[in-house]
């Protein structure tokens, strides 16, 4: 008997603004997120997936006050870690030394355990699901996981999670039909919030 797929629809964002300690939302971030909701009251969204960190958690919450009804559901693979370790060559001879120690300063934990969660983000966020009905679901997550994602859905080496950046609250949709490549809709799309609260935390090399 063949089972029936649908499409999911992955409406993906990063966490607002995070104070220095990452402990809580700043006020930007919280106006981030408070809009970031107000855009997705139109959307069918059934589910709020969110990391366990406060950041992530916090975000979740303020989006879910715009949209009544619609479960949050906290999950430690949409959390904060680094998803893939690159080896030196896999990445540019010129800046490789300056990559790997950037990695290295990490936490262990989140270099060691990172690769796995990484896995079963896509085992859990990825691909069509089972039914007739399309499914919609955000994920609020963190920077590196949101270029993990975005790099699998477009096919790309391992290794091209680096440099995909994503603003705090931007938006970002990936559609998996069945029978078709991953398509990405959207990507970092920050028309719902003002000038001022796009690219907060990033250099001004950044902010375009």
């Amino acid at each position: 008997m063949t089972t029936t797929t649908a499409a999911r629809y992955l409406y993906v964002t990063r966490h607002g603004q995070a104070s220095a300690d990452e402990n809580t939302l700043t006020d930007a971030g919280r106006r981030q997120a408070a809009l970031l909701g107000e855009r997705l009251r139109g959307a069918p969204i059934t589910a709020i997936h969110h990391g366990p960190l406060p950041r992530a958690a916090q975000t979740a919450k303020l989006i879910g006050e715009q949209l009544p009804g619609v479960p949050l559901l906290p999950s430690e693979p949409a959390g904060d870690y680094i998803p893939y370790l690159p080896p030196r060559e896999e990445l540019p001879t010129e800046s490789a030394d300056e990559t790997l120690a950037r990695l290295a300063g990490f936490p262990a934990a989140e270099r060691e355990l990172g690769p796995g969660l990484a896995e079963e983000a896509l085992a859990r966020f990825t691909g069509t699901v089972e039914g007739d009905e399309p499914r919609h679901e955000l994920l609020v997550t963190h920077n590196f996981l949101v270029g993990w994602l975005v790099r699998a859905a477009l096919d790309a080496p391992k290794s091209r999670w680096l440099g995909i950046n994503h603003a705090n609250a931007a938006l970002t949709v990936i559609r998996y039909a069945p029978g078709r490549r991953p398509a990405l809709l959207l990507f970092n799309d920050t028309g719902h919030l003002p000038a001022e609260l796009r690219w907060t935390g990033f250099p001004p090399e950044l902010h375009v």
